[in-house]
């Protein structure tokens, strides 16, 4: 073939290609999360919101760090200071799937003992009344948006269903939402593009209890049904990774600083962290959920990983809610996943404090 007209089949061959051809398909995810102010499923769900290669298509919530009611309040008033009142969010579970474990918290309590993090969650907070009732008493104003009417589990159904083979869902709560919506219909488990979890402790202790992380041990019911469903790909940041990651007073101010004044800010001053800074600036802690939503953005971040079977401990007992992963030879049902053992810490923070995911947010 003549070299003019070869050079003329390719440059009509880039012509007839689709306009986005060079660029990345943004990724479509699903948060599904149980909110706390700000910090740290709200840092996770704000650089999801705002980064450029990541398309939110909702935020479900239920309870665990905090009660359904409440988390979706937290949920609703940082996207309004984001101005992304565009972003569905539908409420889920408000209990785990074991029957009265809130009633009867305390004699487990006594029984399975207590790691080195006292948190307990919805199971030591009082229930509110409603979403829009704890709104109004934490912000002293009304809200202006609401969530969804459909419920959570059926807006992951319907979502997958309407995306099928793209859509990642982070799950960095407790798995109920997930568990349910995979019982309910299971013609969605094929659709799913991959499944990411922040939850468990596979090869260091628990962190509330000596053989449970706090995700998984909310509801090992349905973090058995969830990791054991035959997904095409789940990948997990357990406390392996989670707690190398060590949040300092330095990343704190660096935030801040990106954040400037404004009620952004000021949220975060007040949360657990921002209080504990203020009284102690060698105060240290850990930011979990925010690697999830930053490996989504960047899977580069991610350096060593292992790809084990895994499984959950649910029977009640010492070991309640363990997460167990098998090298070699697991129980039969058990599926392979993508545990994740470090990631690029420098870059990971260098992504958090970028102001590509904290520029434009509103100041009402």
């Amino acid at each position: 073939m003549h070299v003019q007209s070869l050079y003329t089949l390719l440059v009509l061959a880039v012509l007839l290609l689709p306009t986005n051809a060079y660029a990345a398909e943004r990724e479509k995810v699903l948060l599904d999360t149980d909110m706390v102010e700000f910090f740290d499923d709200g840092v996770a769900m704000v650089m999801l919101a705002n980064s450029p290669k990541v398309e939110l298509l909702g935020i479900t919530t239920l309870s665990g760090n905090s009660w359904v009611e409440e988390g979706t309040a937290y949920t609703i008033r940082q996207l309004e200071l984001l101005g992304r009142t565009d972003i569905p969010v539908s409420m889920g579970l408000a209990y785990p799937f074991r029957p009265q474990r809130h009633e009867l918290f305390e004699v487990e309590r006594m029984t399975q003992g207590m790691g080195h993090d006292a948190w307990l969650g919805s199971f030591g907070l009082k229930q509110p009344v409603s979403w829009q009732a704890f709104y109004r008493a934490r912000y002293a104003k009304e809200p202006t948006f609401a969530p969804v009417k459909q419920h959570a589990v059926d807006f992951i159904i319907d979502t997958v269903r309407a995306n099928p083979g793209q859509v990642s869902i982070a799950a960095i709560g407790p798995c109920g939402n997930l568990a349910m919506a995979v019982r309910k219909a299971p013609d969605i488990i094929p659709l799913i593009k991959r499944v990411i979890y922040m939850g468990g402790a596979f090869f260091q202790p628990g962190n509330v209890t000596p053989a449970a992380e706090f995700n998984w041990w909310f509801d090992p019911e349905a973090a058995k049904i969830a990791v054991r469903t035959p997904f095409k790909e789940q990948i997990v940041f357990g406390l392996d990774v989670c707690e190398k990651v060590v949040f300092r007073k330095e990343h704190f101010d660096r935030l801040l600083r990106i954040l400037g004044a404004g009620p952004m800010s000021a949220m975060l001053h007040g949360t657990f962290v921002g209080q504990m800074f203020a009284k102690d600036p060698a105060f240290t802690h850990y930011v979990w959920d925010v690697l999830v939503a930053a490996a989504i953005i960047d899977p580069t971040l991610i350096t060593r990983e292992v790809r084990q079977r895994v499984d959950i401990n649910d029977q009640t007992g010492l070991s309640y809610g363990q997460s167990l992963a098998y090298p070699k030879f697991a129980p039969k049902g058990c599926q392979e996943m993508r545990i994740v053992l470090d990631v690029d810490i420098e870059r990971f923070w260098n992504m958090v404090a970028d102001p590509t995911y904290w520029s434009g947010s509103d100041t009402k």
